[in-house]
């Protein structure tokens, strides 16, 4: 289902899908992990229906801020299985207006848990872009790095979950 367009990052998560997914779902737990250090989630709003809010507010070093964040658009939960939104859509499938840095362009992203046995899930994320300008400046800010660095995080905070569960 990728393209020329798509940018996509494949890893194997020691944590059972069950807790990777609640990891991702549950906004809370969104915000222990979902910025690269010492980036921080200060904020997020995640409403797991078609047409559901998805809000995050970064901030970090050197007074970055995305400030209130342009709220996307979730259009698909399967769950324990895959989530897709977009920044092309606000909720209720209103169309966004970019903004800078990472609102510059719109995105949709796909993500897929699979169950990889042994306690283990094969994690995948796909950003899907409009063109190749949009891709390469998604590219440029560092969506591998960024991206693989919260895969990391991802797994250590829904191993966390393991213990405490």
């Amino acid at each position: 289902m990728t393209n020329e367009n798509d940018l996509v990052l494949e890893r194997t998560l020691d944590a059972p899908v069950e807790l990777v997914w609640a990891a991702y779902t549950d906004p809370e737990h969104l915000k222990q992990w979902f910025a690269p250090k010492p980036y921080q989630i200060t904020e997020c709003e995640l409403d797991l229906r078609p047409g559901g809010v998805f809000r995050i507010r970064m901030v970090g070093p050197d007074d970055f801020d995305t400030g209130h964040g342009t709220p996307g658009c979730v259009l698909e939960v399967v769950e324990n299985k895959t989530l897709t939104w977009t920044s092309a859509l606000g909720p209720g499938f209103r169309p966004n207006e970019t903004g800078e840095g990472c609102e510059s362009f719109p995105m949709t992203a796909i993500v897929t848990f699979e169950d990889a046995g042994n306690g283990k899930t094969a994690y995948r994320a796909v950003a899907l872009h409009k063109d190749a300008k949009d891709k390469a400046a998604h590219e440029q800010m560092g969506f591998h790095d960024g991206w693989g660095t919260v895969a990391a995080q991802l797994e250590e905070f829904a191993k966390a979950l393991k213990v405490s569960a």
